[in-house]
């Protein structure tokens, strides 16, 4: 790999960070400090959270039609978004932070599909497509770094000063993304007429969007409320923060190490695995109120919803090549649809049955719902000819 192409993957590694690590992601550790001085109950956080995940939900949507001057687009959403970070520290008003998780949200959207597509395409051009991997290992980089500088940032500078402080480490990893990218030249995407060859509902595809889509109601009240759960478990609240920080250190190596699996063993089987390994990270907080139980809850937590990520993503531009894009956009839609529902469901589970475990035992019962349907679909889809890819080694 030349210095061009390891530019081009580090620079989309630097955005994911941003966009997913940092603005997405760093409102878990920061939740319990907000919640704790600005008197914010479960509830409060639950709709911020969902706030953000509609505006990712429309952002990803839109990403979607996005075929012209992509580069520019993306570069206008990363600067809208860490701008967002910057005024969640500057700014005391629960209505203004809904409004500001909201734009994260839809900015991270354009950020997460455009650079996916950008770089997988830039890539698969360059038959580097096994590469594809470690760029979604800016996921866990951003979470990692969340986790790391929020309890310094707020015992020093209070939860505002988390925002801020990570919010001035955005502005870094843009100046030097735009520095990475100066020769990079992408070219706006030509629609192809509908075919039946490039008609993704069809075979196993439908199965897998949906199976997604599920995954992402379930993993997210994990993602969105670890912390916090952590945190009002008077004898774990020491690791509290670790938590996030194994989180992240877990992300990540996983996309490569999936990506390594997928081209060893089928795809079908290695997402299965992923699916299993989330569901009992889910549950082992339920079973066991140990440190050791919501520490492996979390590091099984960032090496798997990272992994599920890569894979199906993955695969998906695999079996369309030329509708990158739109590919990206469906599965991170229905992706999105289900982080909108998961913190709210969440929130009247945690509020009507007043513990944790209920919201846990619903995301674990989702996931398992999610891989029930994804193993259903691939059976049934193998009657049909058109499920050949389904099961192809990356």
């Amino acid at each position: 790999m030349n210095r061009q192409h390891f530019s081009i993957i580090l620079g989309g590694i630097l955005f994911l960070a941003v966009a997913m690590g940092i603005s997405r992601f760093a409102f878990t550790p920061i939740l319990p400090f907000m919640r704790v001085d600005e008197n914010l109950s479960f509830t409060q956080g639950g709709w911020l959270a969902s706030s953000n995940y509609i505006g990712y939900f429309i952002g990803a949507l839109g990403a979607g039609f996005v075929n012209r001057s992509k580069k520019n687009f993306l570069l206008l959403n990363v600067f809208i978004n860490v701008f967002s970070i910057l005024l969640m520290g500057l700014i005391e008003s629960y209505l203004i932070w809904i409004l500001l998780r909201f734009i994260a949200g839809l900015t991270s959207g354009f950020i997460f599909v455009l650079t996916s597509s950008i770089v997988m395409d830039y890539l698969a051009a360059n038959l580097l497509t096994r590469w594809s991997g470690y760029l979604f290992s800016g996921v866990g980089f951003g979470i990692a770094l969340s986790g790391l500088f929020v309890p310094f940032f707020e015992a020093s500078f209070n939860w505002q000063g988390s925002w801020l402080g990570l919010g001035a480490l955005s502005v870094l990893f843009l100046a030097t993304t735009i520095f990475l990218w100066r020769h990079l030249n992408v070219k706006n995407h030509i629609k192809e007429p509908k075919t039946a060859d490039n008609n993704i509902w069809r075979g196993f595809m439908p199965w897998l969007i949906i199976a997604y889509g599920l995954e992402g109601l379930g993993y997210i009240i994990t993602g969105t409320f670890l912390v916090d759960i952590i945190y009002n478990i008077e004898s774990l609240r020491a690791y509290a923060g670790y938590s996030w920080v194994l989180a992240g250190l877990a992300a990540i190596p996983s996309a490569p190490i999936w990506m390594k699996c997928m081209s060893r063993f089928s795809t079908v089987s290695m997402m299965s695995l992923a699916y299993s390994m989330q569901i009992i990270g889910i549950l082992l907080p339920v079973l066991s109120q140990s440190a050791w139980s919501v520490l492996l809850s979390a590091m099984s937590f960032g090496f798997t919803f990272v992994g599920l990520v890569t894979m199906s993503t993955a695969y998906a531009r695999q079996l369309f090549p030329k509708q990158s894009n739109y590919i990206v956009s469906i599965l991170t839609t229905f992706y999105a649809i289900g982080q909108i529902i998961g913190p709210v469901i969440a929130s009247r589970l945690e509020t009507h049955f007043r513990t944790f475990k209920a919201p846990l035992l619903f995301a674990g019962g989702t996931v398992t719902l999610a891989l029930a349907l994804l193993l259903v679909g691939y059976f049934y889809s193998r009657k049909s000819p058109v499920h050949l890819a389904a099961d192809i080694k990356y």
